[in-house]
């Protein structure tokens, strides 16, 4: 659930709240379109909900005065890869080679803190709309094409990568005590190993991954019903099982109440939801999937959801001592391990004596 980009419209603020050479590269980009009026006459807004970006909607009048010119200034804050999430020099091609695709807001300029995208005329997904059959249907639709796309270099599973890279950094930053006793950190090198053996498989299909699907990564025109996936961060190549579970995760998440770091996995979607969300994901290029197809991936996916809380839940102790934001990282990763605790008994064969054993009273 790294970064999260529900755009919630607040007070109007001047430039002068934004960095210098961000209001440079702005108006400079005004200027080149030749139809506003007064590139240095312009509107900005702050856009709340990201957890780590701070972001803002720029406005100019046109010399038709009933048209704007818009655009998003993302300007990076902690996460931007100084915490070792991920490459922000990476990122910035991928943003650029999705956008070629045709899958995203196209950049429009760089900057050293940060960068201008265009602006998508899209709502943001709220968390009651995962639950929406139709839009629900559309996401896995679209999440079929992100995972067709071909990016530039190696086509290597990232994930288990990624899982020992974090706990090297988890262990590094979370306090001895509880490392020990609440997160059993020294336990999990062992735990990956056993988890990759056993959800890994040959057969398995391999796609290019967003790796954070919740509700804020997902925009939808209101008018044409087309859904955009946007902020990839995170994204790499992985089992597309691996993609669905993390969605189907989200779905336990409201980053938009007074405690946004509760999680209720009694939200978590039933049998019937799952399917149905597979069976639009393998249905939407045209194939039609037998039964056993749609059982065959749902049961991946829900392994693969294991993996999800290990990711999030070591990402959570790593924010906690990264990043200022007000957000309570420690309780959301106790909540993540404690889901992969309940769950693991069920799909691995890990010998209990020599498990992890967190005990967390979650809410």
């Amino acid at each position: 659930m790294g970064e999260e980009s529900v755009v919630v419209i607040m007070e109007h603020i001047t430039v002068d709240h934004i960095p210098s050479e961000a209001t440079k590269s702005i108006i400079s980009l005004a200027s080149s379109w030749g139809d506003i009026i007064d590139e240095n006459s312009l509107e900005v807004i702050p856009l709340t909900g990201a957890m780590t970006n701070q972001v803002y909607q720029v406005k100019w009048v046109t010399q038709k005065k009933s048209d704007q010119k818009e655009v998003i200034v993302r300007i990076y804050g902690g996460g931007g890869g100084d915490d070792g999430f991920f490459n922000r020099e990476d990122e910035i091609n991928t943003f650029e080679c999705v956008s070629k695709h045709g899958q995203g807001p196209r950049l429009l300029g760089r900057f050293s803190t940060g960068r201008i995208e265009e602006f998508i005329h899209a709502r943001t997904l709220s968390a009651h709309d995962l639950r929406d059959p139709e839009v629900s249907s559309l996401v896995a639709s679209k999440l079929k094409e992100f995972h067709k796309l071909q990016m530039p270099g190696p086509k290597n599973v990232m994930l288990w990568n990624r899982l020992r890279n974090w706990l090297s950094s988890a262990k590094r930053v979370c306090p001895q005590e509880e490392a020990d006793k609440v997160f059993m950190l020294d336990s999990l090198d062992d735990e990956i190993n056993v988890l990759e053996k056993e959800i890994s498989g040959e057969n398995q299909l391999i796609g290019f991954c967003h790796n954070d699907l919740q509700y804020g990564n997902i925009m939808m025109d209101e008018d044409t019903n087309v859904v955009t996936i946007i902020d990839y961060e995170y994204a790499s190549y992985n089992p597309v099982a691996y993609d669905l579970a993390n969605h189907f995760c989200e779905m336990a998440a409201d980053y938009h109440t007074e405690t946004p770091h509760i999680l209720d996995f009694n939200k978590y979607p039933d049998s019937e939801e799952r399917k149905r969300f597979t069976r639009a994901y393998l249905s939407s290029s045209g194939d039609q999937p037998t039964d056993v197809d749609v059982d065959a991936l749902v049961e991946d996916v829900e392994k693969y959801t294991l993996a999800s809380n290990l990711v999030w839940g070591l990402w959570g102790i790593i924010s906690a001592h990264a990043n200022d934001i007000d957000f309570d990282y420690m309780e959301y990763a106790k909540q993540r391990f404690q889901q992969y605790q309940l769950r693991k008994a069920k799909f691995l064969l890990i010998d209990s004596s020599n498990a992890m054993g967190v005990v967390i009273d979650c809410p």
